[in-house]
């Protein structure tokens, strides 16, 4: 990442998956070469904006159990 990212126009979005009485988190897509994330619950307060592929390997490690139940 070089500087900040400009996320006044992102498109966020939560997981299909989420239905867990609001405790979830939200991503924006079509930034490249890092992923954007934000509570859902906080929509106006501060996201955070990992390298994507440290993203994805959270995710696949989610996936994968490597956290315990979720």
């Amino acid at each position: 990442m070089n500087g900040p990212v400009d996320l006044s126009n992102a498109a966020w979005f939560k997981s299909s998956h989420s239905n867990n009485g609001g405790t979830c988190v939200e991503v924006a897509p079509d930034f490249p070469g890092v992923v954007p994330v934000r509570d859902s619950k906080d929509p106006a307060g501060p996201a955070l904006v990992f390298p994507a592929d440290a993203w994805h390997a959270f995710v696949a490690g989610v996936q994968a159990g490597e956290f315990g139940a979720v």
